[in-house]
């Protein structure tokens, strides 16, 4: 359990080269909630000093192969029983080096390190990627927008690696400084990417913005694009390596081009289960290696991935099923929109309601009818916001993602603005 920094990498490699399984713990946890995670996994060590991080070197390394566990990282999001996705070390290497195959990383390249190391896009597509391919980390402990971008100037960081809340904040940041960093590639995932928030990191950086997927049962990123492949506006690329992708209706048949269904995932870099959770692992797993990853999507007459939303996530209004992030896109192509979150609230006659939480961009005003109206030129009638509710801002999990399921609808009625 410690912050962004070398300590971190000393415990973690130690503990690999050990033969140990490392269980990385978010600094942003209750105690409620590492106690949960302790109870699960059942370390032997617990590092949370970094001054007790002293020591001779390792000499020797104990052997071990692909399929041995590496790590275990706890899945955000789920309620009871705290899953263990058990990442080994065939599946750590394999997504370590799609990342550092797509971004074409190479020792020219410094990548901020701000996403927590704790976590799956900082662990293996972070630091992983960056030592087999013997590029920098420039390292963040906190992303603060300012900090950040200064550290990045002064690194000449190349690669950014984050979330779509992290491009907004940099690039508000950049409109107080003339000392930008030369950014090549940001790769951004964890969420929709919105259009308009990837031309304004492009016209701010200079760079190009790669849209990516990948989980925690993925060992890191599993989609996205490489050097010279086309760009499609939504889609977040193609499945990298010897990762296999399909498209499955509720009954588990695979769907043909464009039909929306569940995304499913097999390779080398897809997790053997859940530590010590058959049930967990079983219920995501099915016997021929697909994962079931709980997102909705498409694939198009070329093998481009579309997301359409988490199956948790669709709204059902009257009848029709509406796509939060659809209405989201919407929301942010409005020029007062800093960020947005569509949620369904409860409706009696409905069913659910679609409403907006909305965090506006400083000295901007604008009114629910506003956005509201902009959003009926762009979306169908049954699809835009009924409510529109503005905070001063919205709740975000350790890598800036933003957390639909912490939004408490029973807080809404008494918005922050």
């Amino acid at each position: 359990m410690l912050p962004n920094g070398p300590a971190f990498l000393a415990a973690a490699l130690g503990a690999l080269r050990l033969g140990a399984i490392l269980v990385p713990l978010n600094l942003l946890l209750a105690r409620p909630e590492v106690e949960s995670r302790l109870d699960v996994s059942t370390p032997r060590v617990f590092l949370e000093s970094e001054d007790e991080l002293e020591g001779e070197p390792l000499e020797e390394i104990v052997e071990r192969n692909g399929a041995d566990p590496a790590a275990i990282l706890f899945t955000s999001g789920t309620s009871g029983r705290p899953k263990g996705a058990i990442l080994t070390h065939g599946s750590i290497h394999a997504a370590a080096r799609n990342c550092a195959d797509a971004l074409v990383l190479s020792e020219e390249d410094v990548m901020l390190g701000a996403a927590p190391f704790s976590h799956v896009l900082g662990l293996a597509s972070g630091i992983f990627s960056t030592l087999t391919s013997g590029a920098a980390i420039a390292i963040v402990r906190r992303f603060e927008p300012e900090q950040t971008l200064a550290l990045m100037s002064e690194t000449g960081t190349t690669i950014l690696l984050g979330v779509p809340t992290m491009c907004i904040a940099l690039c508000q940041a950049a409109r107080s400084t003339d000392a930008l960093p030369p950014v090549r590639i940001a790769h951004v995932g964890g969420a929709a990417v919105p259009a308009e928030v990837a031309r304004d990191f492009e016209r701010t950086f200079g760079g190009e913005v790669y849209e990516g997927y990948g989980l925690t049962e993925l060992s890191g990123i599993a989609t996205t694009y490489v050097e010279g492949q086309e760009r499609r506006v939504g889609s977040v690329g193609k499945p990298l390596g010897g990762t296999e992708l399909r498209i499955v209706s509720l009954e588990g048949e695979p769907l043909p081009a464009g039909e929306v269904g569940e995304i499913e995932f097999r390779g080398p870099s897809v997790i053997p289960g859940y530590w010590e959770d058959p049930e967990a692992t079983a219920e995501a797993i099915d016997g021929d290696g697909w994962l079931a990853t709980g997102d909705l999507g498409y694939l198009d007459d070329d093998g481009y991935l579309f997301l359409v939303d988490r199956k948790k996530d669709l709204i059902l209004r009257g009848g029709y099923s509406v796509y939060p992030r659809e209405v989201e896109e919407a929301l942010y192509e409005h020029p007062d929109v800093l960020e947005a979150a569509v949620i369904g609230l409860p409706d009696e006659t409905l069913g659910e309601e679609v409403a907006a939480i909305v965090v506006v961009r400083p000295g901007t005003t604008p009114s629910a009818e506003d956005l509201q109206a902009w959003a009926k030129e762009r979306v169908a009638a049954y699809k835009y916001p009924r409510q529109v509710i503005f905070v001063e801002e919205l709740p975000k999990g350790p890598t800036g993602k933003i957390l639909k399921r912490a939004i408490d609808p029973a807080t809404l009625d008494t918005p922050l603005r």
